[in-house]
């Protein structure tokens, strides 16, 4: 057993706790109205991605998210929220430093013990679902749980998906795929982009992720009998036989699509564990990326 195995099969629970915790935090949250950015790196700038197509799509605010890198210094927001599990990311706190006094700022991490606790002006602490393995699973999904269940469109039948996700078999045939592609809609593609991510990390897997309705302009030339095309959410009219006469297996989004990144998650530790690699401790991978002056 690894630790992401234990870290990914505890995400109900967390679910729920930060859904619980969501109204104490209200006043560190972006409030109806605002203009706002949401920032990170790796897996925290795809949830980024996913929570700001959620406030948005619900009419509570303009919302963008960048790359923390990639933040464009001469636009103007009332609040940027950064996530960053470990609160030592470099390009988190030069942004949030560089912010203060003119921005207000929150951060969602895991660890009060970190630099970010004095570089935003509020933070928003879920150290119990932070993690021991390099690879982030259970802090990603319940941070986005947070700010769904803050915008008002967290319900427990999410966690129940979960549960599903994390009970039921993963589909015949899966694991022995040799080319994975992920695709979303709207607040999805932020979902697909990560799970591409967690099977690049954990299991060295080709894999890639597209906005489901561009995946037909090019990416699908790629699909073969080795091809499982995995879709979050409701697909595309057409596409799912369109994928299938490639002779690719088309996994479809059967619970909410958060929960659909869980099962996402058990596929990357279960080819992993088939390659004989350790999902806990990928090549190349630190669970922090600080880049010395």
């Amino acid at each position: 057993m690894t630790y992401v195995d234990d870290e990914l099969n505890s995400q109900p629970e967390c679910w729920t706790r930060a859904a619980g915790e969501a109204a104490r935090h209200t006043a560190a949250l972006p409030a109806a109205g605002e203009r706002v950015a949401i920032v990170g790196c790796g897996t925290s700038y795809f949830m980024a991605q996913s929570a700001a197509a959620l406030r948005e799509d619900a009419g509570l605010g303009e919302t963008d998210a960048f790359a923390a890198s990639e933040f464009p210094r001469g636009r103007a927001y009332d609040r940027v929220v950064a996530l960053t599990r470990s609160g030592t990311t470099t390009e988190v706190l030069e942004l949030l430093t560089e912010l203060k006094g003119r921005t207000r700022t929150v951060a969602l991490t895991a660890d009060p013990e970190t630099p970010v606790m004095s570089a935003a002006d509020d933070v928003v602490v879920l150290d119990f679902a932070d993690e021991r393995s390099v690879v982030q699973t259970r802090f990603a999904t319940t941070a986005l749980t947070l700010l769904r269940a803050h915008l008002g469109l967290h319900t427990d039948a999410v966690v129940a998906d979960a549960r599903a996700a994390l009970a039921a078999e993963l589909p015949e045939g899966l694991v022995e795929r040799t080319q994975f592609t992920f695709l979303g809609r709207g607040w999805t593609v932020g979902l697909a982009n990560e799970a591409g991510l967690k099977m690049r990390e954990a299991s060295l897997s080709w894999t890639e992720a597209y906005p489901a309705m561009e995946y037909r302009h090019g990416p699908i030339s790629i699909s073969t009998a080795g091809t499982a095309t995995w879709m979050f959410g409701e697909a595309p009219d057409g596409l799912a036989e369109q994928v299938r006469d490639t002779g690719a297996m088309w996994v479809p989004g059967e619970l909410d699509p958060l929960a659909e990144l869980v099962r996402a998650q058990r596929l990357a530790v279960a080819v992993a564990a088939a390659r004989g690699l350790d999902p806990d401790r990928p090549r190349h991978l630190t669970r922090s990326v600080f880049l010395a002056p």
